[in-house]
């Protein structure tokens, strides 16, 4: 296992000429965000909501008979990792081979490789990972002959005698990866089941992308994907060209998995592990899945889902003309790939009560380092943002924040820090 972590002035928003430090001691410290103990900007996680998303997943899955192994890409911290099995997971989704290595030397047991893996370079490094970690699961995507053709080239020049765990990747026309058609899924799934480097371990999908927020189109569109995905099974066990007695049958994004969990258990005769790998819920946003997830309460008749959990908190810098402040954050530090952060509350930065910011506050444009808060300039001056003041913003997509920092604050309702997790990007 890789050394424990040490926080210190080589972070981010850690106190200057401050002593490094072990996670354990860090709530030792009493820093309080609201009287402006750290540094700005500064991205933290809401320790009430982190919680109550695990365990709101959790619940989820189990009431549902489901396996969850979120997406691992979203966040690339180990202790939010660990969080997730510890409240659970089966295991935990990765993008690539790099990060499921991350993954795998941190203790994950169970490695869902969402993607191709075709390149040699990475070939090599997950032969490696299994010859040191022997007890290791790991399964990749598979959706094409030429995949195929690649990899048995690969194992044929290394002289690989085992054979990976894939799982067939159907696709839609005009989205991401995944083969297209039924006869297409066929010759591949057969072509896999006779392969002396891998093996057929069940089927994967991902409908994420064509999420509309509108029922009856969403509700179409995964119901015409998950049809293709229980007939694909069907045949295959028909053909036995699964591996394995039991049948991996996995789906998730985050914006409507409710309508992908009502089909990942099909009665096939055989048993079915339907895995679900949403990654997003457990920060959760203010925006872009929050939209979403009004609609799956909607589709369920549930009153509460997800809560954001991640807010980038920035000083005002500067207030040049009536109208307009700078924020002490920009693209290097919260994302923007989705939709502008979304001023939340605003603080005296000397300890007193956080307040809703006023309705006519908005950021309309970021820099590398400036977000640009437009006001209301007729507004009563209580209303106008205040040099030194805190502003909190929530974001939009949290892959693309959690990516731009080495590590995150974790914070009570009071704001006072009690812990906090690093990134391995």
């Amino acid at each position: 296992m890789p050394t424990a972590p040490r926080f210190g002035p080589h972070l981010k928003g850690f106190p200057a000429g401050h002593a490094e430090l072990s996670r354990e001691h860090l709530a030792e410290q009493g820093w309080q965000l609201l009287r402006g103990d750290l540094a700005l900007p500064l991205a933290v996680i809401r320790q009430s909501a982190l919680r109550h998303n695990l365990h709101w997943m959790r619940d989820f899955c189990a009431q549902r008979g489901l396996y969850l192994a979120p997406h691992g890409k979203t966040s690339m911290s180990p202790e939010l990792w660990q969080m997730q099995l510890d409240t659970g997971a089966w295991g935990i989704s990765f993008a690539t081979v790099f990060q499921a290595t991350v993954g795998a030397r941190h203790g994950v047991p169970v490695l869902l490789i969402a993607n191709q893996v075709i390149q040699r370079a990475e070939l090599d490094a997950l032969a490696l990972l299994h010859a040191e970690r022997p007890a290791l699961r790991s399964l990749f995507l598979v959706d094409s002959l030429g995949q195929v053709d690649q990899i048995e080239a690969w194992a044929a020049a290394r002289g690989f005698k085992d054979r990976f765990e894939v799982l067939l990747e159907l696709g839609m026309t005009g989205q991401r990866t995944g083969c297209r058609t039924t006869e297409q899924a066929w010759q591949i799934a057969q072509r896999i089941a006779a392969s002396p480097a891998l093996q057929l371990a069940g089927i994967e999908c991902y409908e994420g992308t064509t999420a509309t927020c509108d029922h009856a189109q969403d509700r179409a569109t995964v119901q015409s994907l998950m049809d293709r995905v229980e007939a694909i099974a069907r045949k295959a066990i028909e053909q036995q060209w699964f591996a394995h007695e039991e049948i991996i049958l996995s789906a998730g994004g985050s914006a409507i998995f409710d309508l992908v969990a009502e089909r990942l258990m099909p009665d096939l005769g055989h048993p079915v592990r339907g895995v679900l790998r949403s990654g997003c819920y457990l920060t959760h946003d203010h925006q872009r899945y929050t939209r979403y997830l009004c609609c799956v309460a909607e589709r369920l008749n549930l009153r509460e889902t997800l809560k954001p959990a991640l807010e980038v908190l920035a000083c005002v810098q500067s207030c040049p003309e009536p109208g307009l402040a700078l924020l002490s954050m920009g693209k290097r530090d919260v994302s923007h790939d989705l939709d502008l952060p979304l001023p939340l509350w605003r603080g005296d930065g000397q300890g007193g009560s956080p307040k809703a910011v006023p309705g006519h506050w908005r950021i309309d444009a970021l820099n590398d380092q400036h977000a640009y808060l437009r006001y209301d300039p007729v507004a009563p001056k209580d209303e106008w943002p205040a040099l030194g003041q805190i502003v909190a913003n929530g974001i939009s997509h949290p892959c693309t924040t959690f990516d731009k920092w080495r590590w995150l604050p974790v914070v009570d309702d009071t704001y006072r820090v009690v812990d906090a997790v690093t990134t391995r990007f």
